[in-house]
C-alpha cells in the first residue's frame, strides 16, 4: 500500500522542470517533492529516443529509491519518447506534460490552428500533433523547434537582446501561419513567457503545460485518494532537489525560479541506477 505522505518524485533533463514543480507547490501545498534534474546531461531535446528513454529509466530508478509515491515527468522530450515505456515498467502513477497541455490546446483554439514550440526531439515525435488530432481531428498543428531557448534559458538570459533577436527568428514563420492558440512545449520556456506572448500578439493563446499538469497531478492524486494530508513535519526538508552535475549553478538558478530558499542540492551519479 502506497504511503499518501510519501513524496512526489519530479524529473527533467535540467532546470526547466522547476516550473512545473513550481505550479505543483502552488496547487499542492501539502505535497512532499523529490525533483531531480540531469544537468551532467542537459539538453534532451537533440538525443536519440533510445538515449533518452534510458536516462529516464535511471532516474525513474532512482527516484523509486526515495520511495515516492508518484512521478512526473517534468521533460516534454521525455514525455514524448519514454513515458509509455517507464509507465509499463513501474506500478506507480507517471504523468508526463505533453497530454494536459494538448488537450487544454485543442479547448483553446476558435480556428482549429494550434502551433507548438519546442525542442527538435518533442517536434519530430510529432506527439503534441498526435494528441489534439485524437480531440479536434480537423486540427491542423505546426511545430517550430526552437532549439537555442534552453541553453539561453539555462544562462539566464530571459530578458535579454539576444533572446529577443533569437525569438523573432524562430517565431517569425509561426506569425504568418494563422495560429490561435500556441503550446510552449518545453518546460523550459515559460521563463521567456513574456517575450513569446509580445512576439506572438495579443490574439494568440499560450498554453503552458506546466500549470496544467500541476492540476492534473491534484486530480490524479485526489482521485487515487493519495493527497498528502500532512505536509512536512519538523526537521523535515519539504523539498529535496538532486542533480547529476553542477550543484552550485542549479541552486542558484533554483532560487531565481521558486521562491523558497533552496539550501542544498545534492549530486547523485545517476549512471549507479
Amino acid at each position: 500500500m502506497i504511503n499518501k505522505n510519501a513524496p512526489v518524485g519530479v524529473f527533467d533533463s535540467g532546470v526547466g522542470g522547476l516550473t512545473v514543480m513550481r505550479e505543483i507547490m502552488r496547487q499542492t501545498p501539502n505535497e512532499k517533492i523529490i525533483y531531480f534534474g540531469d544537468t551532467a546531461r542537459v539538453p534532451y531535446g537533440s538525443k536519440s529516443r533510445d538515449t533518452v528513454t534510458k536516462y529516464s529509466r535511471q532516474i525513474v530508478r532512482f527516484l523509486q529509491s526515495k520511495e515516492v509515491k508518484a512521478i512526473v515527468v517534468a521533460c516534454n522530450t521525455a514525455s514524448a519518447y519514454a513515458l509509455e515505456e517507464i509507465e509499463k515498467e513501474t506500478d506507480i502513477p507517471i504523468i508526463g506534460v505533453v497530454k494536459p497541455g494538448a488537450k487544454v490546446a485543442a479547448a483553446a483554439t476558435v480556428n482549429g490552428r494550434v502551433g507548438v514550440i519546442g525542442t527538435e526531439g518533442t517536434i519530430s515525435s510529432g506527439i503534441y500533433s498526435e494528441y489534439i488530432k485524437k480531440i479536434n481531428p480537423k486540427a491542423s498543428v505546426i511545430g517550430k523547434a526552437c532549439p537555442l531557448f534552453v541553453p539561453l534559458v539555462e544562462e539566464g538570459l530571459w530578458q535579454d537582446p539576444v533572446t529577443d533577436d533569437i525569438a523573432g527568428r524562430y517565431l517569425e514563420e509561426l506569425i504568418d501561419t494563422g495560429i490561435d492558440t500556441l503550446i510552449l512545449g518545453c518546460t523550459h520556456y515559460p521563463l521567456i513567457r513574456s517575450t513569446v506572448g509580445r512576439l506572438m500578439g495579443e490574439e494568440v493563446t499560450l498554453v503552458n503545460p506546466a500549470y496544467e499538469t500541476a492540476r492534473e497531478l491534484k486530480e490524479l492524486l485526489q482521485e487515487k485518494n493519495m493527497l498528502s494530508d500532512a505536509g512536512a513535519k519538523l526537521g523535515e526538508e519539504r523539498y529535496r532537489f538532486y542533480v547529476s552535475d553542477a550543484a552550485e549553478k542549479f541552486k542558484r538558478f533554483a532560487n531565481s525560479i521558486i521562491k523558497y530558499g533552496i539550501l542544498s542540492a545534492k549530486i547523485v551519479n545517476i549512471e549507479e541506477y
